[in-house]
């Protein structure tokens, strides 16, 4: 029995080709992308440029040879290869369960095309329904930023990490975890109420961005899916 998070990786890694600027997500199913491009890196001399979405991938990448730049030296980024914590019908996701969805945002943004790799568990028909919305905030600001989720029917539970220590991101910031007990009805629409949010740095409503969906199965096959109509950049 395949792992379907190493399928989905490895299987997006096959989609990067010489000279290209890839951005590299975050977590554990980016993990066997990272895997996989190290090894076509040493036997078919694949020359490319990643730029990490988080310090965790910056030094996973690091220790298996990837060649990195910084973000500042790059206008565009050629393909950029994530996960998502869940991917509905129209290609909207919920990103941030490891933290960088910050990062994340600003690399996806800028990313001519940017592939999604997934297990089928991450496939939801509304998002909000299996995972709570991550949302990113500068210290001062948690508590007001609470009270808006609370206004627009989340249970917001401040992120900490397994110590019992507040999580802090790599951008010096707390994350509030915000479950919406009936699902996400727009994504949009929140996502555009959140980022007018005094206090919210980012949140996890990652909308209009994905391309392409690859999905891992046990039996070692992928569902690959392309957004339709295809997003203009």
């Amino acid at each position: 029995m395949a792992n379907p998070k190493e399928v989905a990786g490895r299987a997006a890694a096959e989609h990067v080709e010489t000279g290209m600027v890839v951005g590299l997500g975050t977590g554990s199913t980016v993990y066997f992308t990272l895997l996989r491009l190290a090894e076509r890196i040493r036997a078919e001399r694949l020359s490319i440029t990643g730029v990490p979405t988080s310090r965790d991938t910056e030094e996973k990448a690091r220790g298996l040879g990837i060649p990195l730049s910084e973000l500042a030296a790059h206008e565009r980024i050629d393909l950029t290869i994530d996960g998502a914590d869940e991917i509905d019908p129209r290609f909207d996701m919920i990103k941030g369960g490891g933290g960088a969805l910050l990062r994340e945002k600003v690399v996806a943004a800028m990313s001519r095309k940017e592939i999604i790799v997934v297990g089928k568990e991450k496939v939801v028909g509304q998002l909000g329904s299996t995972f709570p919305l991550p949302v990113e905030v500068v210290p001062f600001a948690e508590p007001h930023v609470a009270r808006v989720l609370r206004r627009l029917g989340a249970e917001p539970t401040l992120r900490r990490a397994p110590g019992g220590a507040v999580f802090v991101t790599d951008n010096h910031n707390h994350i509030l975890d915000a479950r919406f007990p009936s699902g996400i009805a727009s994504a949009r629409g929140l996502q555009s109420e959140l980022d007018g949010t005094p206090g919210v740095v980012a949140c996890g409503l990652f909308v209009g961005l994905a391309d392409k969906l690859i999905i891992g199965h046990e039996d070692g096959s992928t569902d690959v899916r392309d957004r339709q109509p295809p997003r203009e950049v």
